[in-house]
């Protein structure tokens, strides 16, 4: 991918403003489509062949044959899906709700042939369930497919602040 203009450590590309404005509503879309539990809609985002990761440390730079806190192609996003949605799932009774904010949206690399797009963003999530919160911090790495149909995610890295923190319970949802 070309396009990186010097700005420190962290690529930046000189996309146009309505590159920027299409990743950016694509990236609060898929945010508002986990908030509101539309879980077909949300595999619909990623590619065939995509993944879904949340290493288990964030020197990680391999996602495959390492050990993470998950590391999803689409049948296992599937899988979960099928778990949350089932009737006896105890962990989603009652269900959590979540308020997913994303900002600080940069695309690092752009290529000029494809439009595909390395883009970096931080996020914040809030959950609710059972009369208590928790909340996730971090940042997200999204390898976005340019497609007729629009971008579709080929891989996202989820990246929370407090990785080697203990949790009262897993997650049963997508941060």
């Amino acid at each position: 991918m070309s396009g990186a203009m010097s700005g420190g450590a962290l690529p930046v590309a000189g996309v146009s403003l309505e590159t920027q404005h299409r990743v950016e509503q694509f990236l609060y879309r898929q945010a508002e489509i986990l908030d509101d539990r539309l879980w077909d809609e949300w595999l619909a985002l990623f590619t065939a062949d995509a993944h879904y990761w949340m290493p288990a440390s964030p020197e990680q730079t391999e996602g495959d044959g390492q050990a993470n806190i998950f590391w999803e192609d689409h049948y296992l996003m599937r899988t979960r899906i099928g778990r949350i949605n089932h009737p006896m799932a105890w962990s989603q009774s009652p269900a959590n709700r979540t308020g997913h904010v994303v900002s600080n949206v940069v695309v690092e690399a752009e290529d000029a042939s494809s439009g595909d797009l390395v883009v970096r963003s931080k996020f914040y999530v809030a959950e609710y369930r059972m009369d208590e919160q928790r909340f996730f911090a971090g940042k997200y790495r999204h390898n976005l497919k340019n497609t007729p149909d629009g971008y579709r995610i080929e891989l996202q890295r989820v990246d929370i602040v407090n990785v080697e923190g203990p949790f009262d319970y897993v997650l049963q949802y997508w941060i």
